[in-house]
């Protein structure tokens, strides 16, 4: 006989992406760190610290049960006014698993957000790094070549940001 019966009839809420065995590797390799996880429209995704990225997408590329070997994208996304204000997401892909998974990082809001290259995990991180340097103004540090990729060399500011400000460019052909 049950003597509470609400106790026999709770749910008990399992997050789906702590069942992920990317997640799960992740957590068992840097044990110290607090990895948040989710699992939204069937990919699994996780946060790191910016400090350790570059350390845990070496891990997330070299471990021989998860293999990410391609770098898909890597994006950021201004969320203002909210804080952290900045996340940038890597979107990763296992060749051999046919498996996708997201790697976030949050930034706080400042003159000059910075994070460190992933360039040298994954080649294709130069262009992608230079793309949200050069539209959202976030640095990559020990990146080889960060430059205006898309933007005149003397534009100034940055013009996805939500702190841009709007307003039109006096463009050369017109009357």
């Amino acid at each position: 006989m049950v003597e509470n019966p609400d106790a026999a009839t709770a749910a008990v809420i399992i997050n789906p992406a702590d069942e992920n065995r990317t997640v799960q590797r992740l957590r068992a390799a840097f044990p110290s760190l607090d990895i948040p996880a989710l699992l939204l429209r069937g990919q699994a995704w996780a946060v790191v610290p910016a400090a350790l990225v570059v350390e845990v997408c070496t891990f997330l590329r070299d471990d021989s049960q998860l293999r990410y070997e391609m770098l898909l994208d890597v994006t950021a996304v201004d969320l203002l006014p909210a804080a952290p204000r900045w996340e940038v997401v890597y979107s990763l892909l296992s060749l051999s698993r046919n498996e996708r998974f997201r790697l976030k990082v949050l930034l706080s809001d400042g003159p000059d957000p910075i994070v460190p290259s992933v360039s040298g995990v994954w080649r294709s991180g130069n262009w992608y790094e230079r793309e949200i340097y050069d539209l959202m103004g976030i640095h990559f540090s020990d990146h080889p070549d960060l430059r205006r990729l898309l933007m005149p060399e003397d534009w100034v500011g940055y013009p996805l940001r939500f702190d841009h400000p709007l307003g039109g460019e006096e463009v050369g052909f017109t009357s």
